[in-house]
């Protein structure tokens, strides 16, 4: 019997999309495919990779006004934020433009007697396994390097997010890229784990939960199959006594809530330096106590339902043991009468808060953040640091010597400062501990999907 993969909408709790799973035998077709399609892929010249790639980022921009509507029916957000496309054509457009430079064969020795090369060559077939909360912007960040570094891809998105597989399939197909090249496949975990476990392909990038990174590095396991796993996170801020205190509510509180708290690098923790403490507390308050929880249709909502409701829950949870054990939540539910009890939930802010509890120390992954004083530095680092997660840090203050000195001692992939919840494509993305392994974006982004490949050439016999 075929196994059905469902996206319940958040929005009104009925199936937006199904899909049946593709049984393994048409799994491993799809696999053969692109193994065939492949070679011939990277024996094109790389300016036509280029192109042909840039010409499916163009045809996905084409979808824009449709993809922003099937996001808020597939996992809530807002329309009034619009689609994804914006950082999509930005991570493409850069790492387009670096991509001759860090493929380029770096050439050690060229001599009358030797040629001696490092090059970087195609890994075969990339699997993409991309998360709901970003659908495209994820996707893209591993897709668009690999296709250019001559691999095929073959994407497998979140079950609630099921039809953005299909756009981004529809893109590339319409921008040329030859069939077989980029595949959009919908499968279950087991045929997901079966594939891998017969080294169908030379490299998996996995975004999504720590259980989910820890599924695929058994089912990899034994094969050598690179893996790329960015996993769960539970980001902090910290705002020195010097920092513009303004700018650090409106920054960490938009981190802390945007996409009802569904961000991958999203503030989940708050360390505010005694001094500012209480000013910066009544300044969040305000701000969240002002946003619009409803419908994403609506153009007056700001913050729409969770994902799911299992998601929601989760939240629900945090925050009521953390109040059972004394913390002290500041948002009246009051002012936000859509909350159901499903996936509609109001914003909270919970102080007298501390590390004992889960809301401090699990993944929440939704609309609540708690504050906590410290004294300075030394408390703030140690603070950020008890955390079995290191994808991004942000520190608010004026000195950027002290930022540099505070962040060398953060356990975490990216610093911040004065900023938070960005992903320039410029620079690596990769985090630590639990948060997983590998990199992404910047020319770290390509070495992920290459391997390396030694040219020593003598050209002499004596």
């Amino acid at each position: 019997m075929t196994k059905t993969i469902q996206c319940i909408s958040p929005v009104d709790g009925r199936v937006y999309a199904e899909r049946p799973a593709l049984p393994l035998a048409e799994a491993q077709a799809a696999v053969s495919r692109a193994k065939t399609a492949q070679k011939a892929w990277a024996a094109r010249p790389l300016a036509e990779r280029i192109a042909l790639v840039q010409a499916g980022i163009a045809a996905l921009n084409q979808t824009s006004a449709q993809a922003v509507e099937e996001l808020a029916w597939q996992m809530g957000r807002p329309t009034r934020y619009g689609g994804e496309f914006g950082g999509v054509n930005e991570r493409a457009a850069y790492m387009a433009s670096i991509a001759e430079a860090t493929l380029a064969p770096k050439i050690v020795e060229e001599s009358e007697r030797f040629h001696r090369a490092l090059a970087r060559e195609a890994v075969g077939v990339v699997f993409v396994i991309a998360p709901w909360n970003y659908p495209y912007l994820t996707a893209i960040n591993t897709i668009v390097p690999a296709l250019i570094a001559g691999n095929a891809v073959m994407l497998k998105h979140a079950s609630q997010t099921l039809v953005v597989g299909e756009r981004l399939a529809e893109a590339f197909a319409a921008g040329g890229l030859p069939e077989g090249v980029f595949q959009n496949v919908t499968l279950d975990h087991a045929t997901t784990e079966a594939l891998i476990g017969a080294r169908s392909f030379g490299f998996v990038n996995f975004t999504g939960s720590v259980g989910g990174g820890a599924a695929i590095e058994r089912a990899a396991a034994g094969t050598f199959t690179g893996t790329g796993l960015e996993l769960g996170g539970k980001d902090p801020g910290y705002v020195r006594a010097d920092a513009d205190l303004d700018a650090a509510v409106d920054s960490l509180m938009d981190g802390a809530m945007f996409n009802a708290g569904q961000c991958c690098c999203g503030i989940e923790r708050i360390y505010v330096h005694a001094s500012l403490y209480d000013a910066f507390v009544e300044k969040a308050v305000a701000w969240v106590s002002a946003l619009k929880l409803g419908n994403p249709f609506d153009a007056d909502t700001t913050i729409g339902p969770m994902a799911n409701v299992r998601f929601a829950r989760t939240v629900r949870e945090q925050v009521a043991e953390a109040v059972a054990a004394g913390a002290t939540p500041l948002i009246d539910p009051a002012l936000f009468p859509a909350d159901d009890g499903g996936a509609y939930l109001a914003p909270q802010i919970l102080v007298n808060v501390d590390h004992s509890m889960r809301v401090m120390r699990e993944e929440s992954f939704g609309p609540v953040v708690g504050i906590m004083k410290v004294s300075g530095d030394a408390e703030a680092i140690q603070l950020m640091n008890d955390s079995p997660y290191g994808l991004t840090a942000s520190i608010w203050t004026q000195d950027a010597d002290a930022a540099a000195e505070i962040g060398a001692q953060i356990e975490t992939g990216t610093i911040f400062m004065n900023r938070c919840d960005y992903l320039d494509p410029a620079l690596c993305w990769t985090g630590c501990k639990d948060t997983g392994r590998g990199a992404g974006l910047s020319e770290l982004g390509y070495y992920a999907v290459t391997r390396p490949k030694s040219y020593h050439l003598k050209k002499v016999t004596k």
